[in-house]
């Protein structure tokens, strides 16, 4: 494993900029999900984390059935080509603290790199002392 590519989950789990706020919290309730990626077709348009519906949200005193994910969701700064190598990849994560990081080509989003499972995989790959 020497790319991005190789490693990375292929079909993200994004809702699209239409969906609402609710449609998000729905999935943030679930223990696997930090993050949902907010999509425009296939660009990636931002993300909407718990904190976001606190914040943009909750707080704002906006109803979650009604407000789009458009309206609330947060620019994406970090995010890692397909072709990168994998260990770039790995310390940037490291460094900026995250457990995922998208992976656009371009605007496309096309995967999805998980911090823990790349840890894994980069274990396996260790040679194994005799």
């Amino acid at each position: 494993m020497t790319i991005v590519r190789e490693a990375m989950v292929s079909d993200p789990r994004a809702l699209e900029a239409s969906a609402t706020a609710q449609d998000a919290a729905e999935l943030l309730v679930r223990p696997d999900v930090r993050t949902v990626l907010v999509v425009e077709g296939e660009r990636l348009v931002g993300c909407v984390t718990e904190r976001t519906l606190v914040e943009r949200v909750v707080a704002a005193g906006r109803d979650p059935r009604g407000t789009t994910l458009a309206e609330i969701a947060e620019p994406v700064t970090l995010t890692v080509g397909p072709d990168a190598p994998v260990d770039d990849a790995y310390r940037l994560m490291e460094a900026e603290d995250v457990e995922r990081l998208p992976v656009t080509d371009g605007p496309r989003l096309v995967g999805v790199l998980s911090r823990s499972a790349l840890q894994r995989r980069l274990a396996e790959d260790e040679p194994q002392p005799s």
